[in-house]
């Protein structure tokens, strides 16, 4: 029995998670969840379905509201300290971390520090902290177990292989809602029409990178601390099916690569009950929807996310965490209707190229770089 502590339980990857633990009931348990706050009703239903030893609001002012509704059957927690709390939770084994943003980044050290192995789903923690993260791991003697579909499916491929026998990892990208769209048209590009993802459904934030590819530029960035190699051998590829999943081309020609439906309770089931594979409620692979695999290479003139992530991952230190806040602001700005869809990349270049890296940063270097990326950002205007 794997007891398990959610963060982040009201989201796609949350709810996702739910699903996998309602489906193993005998492996596996929730001891703790917790959420934003947005959707109070939704972890309020959860807390009383699952009845976890404690869980957590983010938002401080909605504890009151939280009580009311679940009663004291369970412990309750609020803000930042309540998620440090919960990441630390005795009876918990392993801690799966799928909150947006920089909330995470805490709480996953926490956890780190308290011996619990880490399911990292929120990209934000190792590109913010990837030195820092994996040192602690490493020190502490936990694991970090990949839950994004992409580094899922390397982490299956390699299977333990060392680093030296691997030429490149291969992160698959589906080429999102605008990958044959002539660049000219790109400042009309509606928010409507790019919250269209042609293969998953996803929260706004993540579907809007997958549509700017900021998404598999931030996942670059992971790649590199999650497989401890360097950045130059990290490369991606277009796939518009989202059946194979990544790929890794070791050093005598081989490729490796796992392939299933676009569904995320696989990658969130491997990485929770590792390394048993457990049978699922999942439907079996539909050959004759993998008839057709096509592929090919990114345009890096039309989608510069890439070379932009590459940049800053190679830079190290402080600019991985400026390029995902930037990222951030700007698709908060282009949602708010202030920005158009190219001032993104625009908005994260000039941010990048302003900021003074601090090397082998710490946690408060970190955030201060976060901070500052974030009133830059704001500040932009074109």
């Amino acid at each position: 029995m794997k007891r398990i502590v959610l963060l982040g339980s009201t989201g796609s990857i949350g709810q996702s998670t739910l699903k996998v633990v309602a489906d193993l009931p005998d492996r596996l348990q929730l001891v703790g969840l917790a959420a934003g706050g947005g959707n109070l009703d939704e972890l309020a239903r959860q807390t009383r379905e699952y009845r976890p030893a404690a869980a957590c609001v983010f938002d401080r002012s909605k504890l009151p509201a939280l009580r009311e509704k679940v009663g004291n059957a369970t412990r309750l927690l609020a803000g930042e300290e309540g998620l440090v709390e919960l990441a630390m939770l005795p009876e918990a084994d392993i801690v799966l971390i799928a909150i947006v943003g920089t909330a995470g980044l805490r709480p996953a050290l926490a956890a780190i520090e308290a011996g619990k192995d880490l399911a990292v789903a929120s990209k934000e923690i190792l590109v913010m902290a990837g030195e820092a993260v994996t040192s602690a791991a490493k020190r502490q003697g936990v694991r970090i177990l990949p839950v994004d579909s992409e580094h899922n499916a390397i982490w299956q491929c390699l299977d333990g292989k060392p680093r030296h026998e691997v030429r490149n990892l291969w992160l698959t990208a589906s080429g999102g809602p605008f990958r044959k769209k002539p660049q000219a048209e790109f400042a009309k590009i509606t928010l409507q029409e790019a919250l269209q993802h042609p293969t998953w459904s996803m929260g706004n934030k993540i579907t809007l990178d997958s549509a700017t590819l900021m998404n598999k530029g931030l996942e670059m960035i992971e790649a590199r601390w999650l497989f401890d190699i360097e950045m130059a051998r990290v490369r991606v590829v277009v796939h518009p099916q989202s059946i194979v999943h990544s790929f890794v081309e070791f050093v005598d020609g081989s490729l490796l690569a796992q392939l299933c439906e676009p569904n995320m309770r696989l990658p969130i089931q491997y990485a929770l009950t590792y390394p048993e594979r457990l049978a699922n409620t999942l439907p079996a692979a539909d050959f004759m929807k993998m008839s057709r695999l096509e592929f090919e290479m990114p345009d890096h003139d039309r989608f510069p996310a890439l070379g932009l992530a590459r940049a800053a991952g190679e830079r190290g230190g402080t600019a991985p965490a400026v390029f995902n806040a930037a990222n951030e602001v700007a698709v908060a700005r282009f949602v708010k209707g202030e920005i158009r869809f190219p001032d993104i990349w625009g908005i994260v270049e000039h941010v990048l190229a302003k900021h003074r890296v601090v090397e082998h940063a710490d946690l408060g270097q970190i955030l201060e770089a976060d901070r500052w990326a974030r009133a830059a950002s704001a500040a932009w205007k074109g």
